[in-house]
């Protein structure tokens, strides 16, 4: 298995941004190989998937010792997001079969949620100020169906483009939940991550829309800076950087989308 330096770098820049700014790798590095490295939407979204369930089951691991996961949040999320991914997998499987190429149809929408994550990045505080009012009467019963159909939301985007489980999942959870520490929160967002990419991720890998040489290499790289990245986080001012990030990520979307 071929390890290319090139990718690992690009690893490295990603993890790092990962780790100051908390802003998910897919928004990161699935338009990084599609725009600048040239791979099929298929691959790099289908390698992009098993990558990060890889780190999430880190970062799941950390938030668990923690005691920052509320797995009743994570289970009502997954009882929508894994049917939506089976179900998912199981169109782009078809669509394989009768010689079809998704590609285009994958960046419009990996277009559309980076601009989206774009816009919940820059103003989620606005978000879920103006709605969580609304949501903190509802009972929890209702609360729970919610959360499960924003499981299927999640469980569709993340598979086709990736991109949807940090910035959007995160944003929706806070207006649901808006009396749970948001550290809770987080945890419970990345731990739902986990199953979800790698079912996806699986599922791509068994319909060959996966570079394995591309993922160890972009592992090797990412993996030191995350770590690097978080330990320098509380030196760089993040209200600087994640406007820029998100600013990027939105114009990296609507060149997609155009």
């Amino acid at each position: 298995m071929h390890v290319d330096l090139l990718y690992s770098i690009a690893g490295v820049l990603v993890g790092l941004l990962v780790g100051m700014t908390g802003v998910g790798g897919g928004s990161l590095m699935t338009p990084i190989l599609v725009l600048i490295f040239s791979f099929h939407p298929a691959t790099a979204v289908g390698t992009d998937l098993l990558y990060a369930s890889a780190t999430k089951l880190v970062g799941t691991g950390v938030h668990g010792w923690r005691g920052t996961v509320d797995w009743k949040v994570v289970r009502r999320l997954a009882t929508g997001s894994v049917p939506a991914t089976l179900i998912t997998l199981a169109a782009l499987s078809i669509a394989k079969m009768k010689a079809e190429d998704v590609g285009f149809v994958i960046t419009k929408l990996l277009g559309v949620a980076l601009v989206l994550t774009g816009v919940m990045t820059i103003f989620r505080k606005r978000i879920v100020e103006r709605l969580s009012g609304r949501f903190e009467r509802y009972d929890d019963r209702r609360i729970a169906w919610l959360t499960v159909l924003l499981g299927v939301l999640l469980g569709a985007l993340v598979t086709l483009t990736s991109v949807g489980a940090g910035a959007l999942g995160m944003t929706a959870l806070l207006v649901l939940y808006p009396r749970f520490p948001v550290a809770r929160l987080v945890g419970s967002d990345i731990a739902h991550a986990v199953p979800l990419t790698l079912i996806a991720g699986l599922g791509h890998l068994a319909l060959g829309s996966v570079n394995l040489s591309l993922l160890v290499s972009l592992l090797i790289g990412s993996v030191p800076g995350i770590i690097v990245g978080s330990l320098i986080a509380t030196r760089i001012s993040d209200r600087a950087l994640t406007p820029i990030l998100a600013v990027t990520l939105a114009v990296v979307g609507a060149r997609l989308v155009a």
